[in-house]
């Protein structure tokens, strides 16, 4: 047991002492046993129950799962106060710093911004300042490859395209996706292996990157289209599993597009 103070509300300065006593002598075992690394996925899924609570406008969801995204936060550096690299302070701190300069039209600096594009591109420029990126390859190796997959494609292609690397139009984009569905289906055809060169995973790579880069050129989130179409799937699923009176396994082929199509016309 720990010696601590119940409150009826518990403040900034309350939380930060309760993830220190929960790591500290006397604390939760299973706390003090955590590195990032062994957290590291529940950050992820608790930023992710957070986009779940924002997408369905639920406030009472919203407060707790912003709660679990902010504990990850404290957790963390936590961790780094103890190692005695920085702490909760410095990390408020360096994002308030971070606010300030990349904000100057709004705290007194000398660019102007009048409109959200000129915020952006104003943005982006002191960003890579700020990091000491010379080109726009350093700017490309920024972004996390951690970040779903879709997601950095669209981003990378996003930054080449400031520089006029770039289709004239989504239409040769849409070109040049349908090449790299045949390029793909050759090295099906083919018979190559999925790790060699111009093999399936480097061709189906290909083709998902030429899409991501259609969605940036569209306005799209590609992650979004693509969960849209898991929904899509999804529910057509669940109907054509509804009307099945066998199991799926015991239907043949044609019987199996029947149901779908049957599925179709049933959502629409």
């Amino acid at each position: 047991m720990v010696d601590f103070e119940y409150k009826p509300r518990y403040g900034w300065d309350d939380f930060l002492e309760i993830m220190r006593l929960l790591r500290g002598p006397g604390g939760c075992p299973w706390d003090a046993e955590q590195t990032h690394q062994s957290i590291r996925r529940n950050f992820l899924e608790e930023t992710c129950e957070a986009l779940d609570a924002l997408d369905r406008d639920d406030a009472v969801d919203m407060q707790e799962e912003l709660g679990d995204v902010l504990m990850q936060v404290v957790f963390h550096a936590t961790i780094e106060e103890e190692r005695g690299r920085f702490t909760m302070a410095d990390v408020v701190d360096g994002v308030a710093q971070k606010m300030v300069y990349r904000h100057p039209h709004v705290f007194g600096g000398t660019m102007k911004a009048d409109n959200s594009e000129q915020v952006l591109a104003n943005w982006e420029v002191l960003k890579r300042k700020e990091k000491g990126q010379a080109s726009t390859a350093d700017a490309i190796e920024s972004v996390p490859h951690t970040m779903p997959a879709l997601w950095r494609a669209e981003k990378t292609a996003a930054k080449t395209a400031k520089v006029g690397f770039d289709w004239e139009d989504t239409m040769s984009a849409l070109c040049k996706l349908e090449e790299e569905v045949r390029e793909l289906r050759q090295a099906m055809e083919a018979g190559r292996t999925v790790d060699e060169r111009h093999g399936i995973r480097e061709e189906l790579g290909d083709t998902l990157f030429v899409a991501a880069k259609l969605a940036q050129m569209t306005g799209i989130d590609p992650e979004d289209a693509l969960h849209r179409a898991c929904d899509k799937f999804d529910s057509r699923f669940r109907l054509v599993e509804n009307a099945a009176d066998k199991p799926l396994a015991e239907y043949g082929k044609e019987e199996l597009l029947a149901l779908w199509q049957a599925a179709k016309e049933q959502e629409s």
